[in-house]
C-alpha cells in the first residue's frame, strides 16, 4: 500500500470511529471527507478489510442500503444496527436523510 493510500484509509478509520451511534455515514460521504470523493469503492474496501473494532455497521450506502459483504451479510448488518435503536426496513435499508451524521467541521 502507498503512502497516499495509507494516508486514506488512516482518513477513514478516524473518520469511522467517530460516527456517534445511531447515525450512520455513507461510503462516499467518507470518501469525500477523507480527501478523495470518487473513492466510494475503495472505502467499502477498507471496511471490508478495516479494524473489526471500529463501528462499521454505523457505514451504509448513499440509499441507506447495508452491505451484503458485512459479517452475517446484510442480516448481521442489520441486527447491529437495530441493536443500537436504528430502524431497518425489511428492505435492508435505512433512514440515511434522517440518520446521517457530519462531523464538526470547525
Amino acid at each position: 500500500m502507498s503512502e497516499i493510500e495509507q494516508g486514506f484509509a488512516v482518513r477513514v478509520h478516524a473518520l469511522v470511529a467517530q460516527i456517534p451511534e445511531g447515525r450512520v455515514m455513507t461510503y462516499g460521504q467518507l470518501a469525500a471527507l477523507a480527501g478523495s470523493p470518487m473513492a466510494a469503492r475503495i472505502v467499502g474496501g477498507i471496511a471490508h478489510f478495516g479494524d473489526p473494532e471500529l463501528p462499521w455497521q454505523r457505514v451504509v450506502n448513499k440509499q441507506g442500503g447495508l452491505a451484503s459483504g458485512y459479517p452475517g451479510g446484510r442480516q448481521g448488518h442489520k441486527l447491529h444496527l437495530q441493536a443500537e435503536g436504528v430502524v431497518v426496513s425489511e428492505d435492508y435499508k435505512v433512514d440515511a436523510k434522517e440518520l446521517l451524521w457530519w462531523p464538526d467541521r470547525s
